[in-house]
């Protein structure tokens, strides 16, 4: 008998390499604005929050008010660079082809906006493992790290949360799946291992190659 019936997928940094991508934009229109930072500490700010949670701390650093219209104009720089850039996480491919193998629902359940996610799926060649199953924090009442999107994903594919494993790699996303009721794996090149452990993920890998074992194998 398998251990999960579902597997949830956050996007940016579990599916799509893309932190880096965004940060960078960002750092540069902070930088136009008078807020300079390294790509290393731009990427540490956005990693796992939502753009809307920055708002205030924006203004106060650059004296922009971050609007609809300041959001979209960031959004529609950050999708060309995407475009152009996004790549797979190593190894997601072959760890996809083999849960789809063993009967696994998937489904992909991201903080960020749906234009941005379905780019990057379809940029990359992984949207085909999730069509018709792409769920999107900005489309719930409230996003990560409430576990709204994880719920509704949950129930998108029909299986109870607590039959579902979630893949996240940020202290956020990580919270939100706990707060699901699901099991949680942490993937750990950005937040770290011990900071996903400490919020709740049962085990935590280094490696996309990693993980169609630790899904057939018990959490300790």
């Amino acid at each position: 008998m398998q251990m999960f019936d579902a597997v949830l997928f956050d996007c940016d940094g579990v599916l799509v390499d893309s932190e880096s991508i965004s940060a960078a934009v960002m750092r540069d229109r902070l930088a136009a604005r008078g807020w300079a930072m390294t790509l290393a500490d731009c990427l540490s700010l956005l990693h796992g929050k939502a753009l809307k949670d920055l708002a205030e701390l924006i203004a106060e650093r650059t004296g922009d008010v971050v609007d609809e219209v300041w959001m979209a104009q960031f959004r529609a720089l950050r999708d060309v660079q995407l475009d152009r850039h996004v790549r797979a996480v190593p190894h997601i491919h072959e760890a996809l082809v083999a849960l789809q193998s063993r009967g696994l629902r998937m489904a992909c359940a991201s903080g960020a906006d749906r234009v941005k996610i379905e780019l990057q799926l379809a940029r990359t060649g992984l949207a085909p493992f999730f069509a018709g199953h792409i769920f999107s924090g900005h489309e719930v009442a409230r996003n990560k790290p409430w576990p709204d999107v994880y719920l509704a994903a949950a129930e998108g594919l029909g299986v109870a949360p607590e039959r579902c494993a979630v893949v996240e790699d940020s202290v956020t996303g990580v919270r939100a799946g706990v707060a699901a009721g699901a099991r949680v794996f942490g993937y750990a090149p950005l937040a770290g291992a011990e900071a996903l452990r400490a919020v709740g993920a049962g085990r935590v890998l280094n490696s996309m190659a990693e993980l169609t074992l630790a899904l057939a194998s018990p959490l300790t």
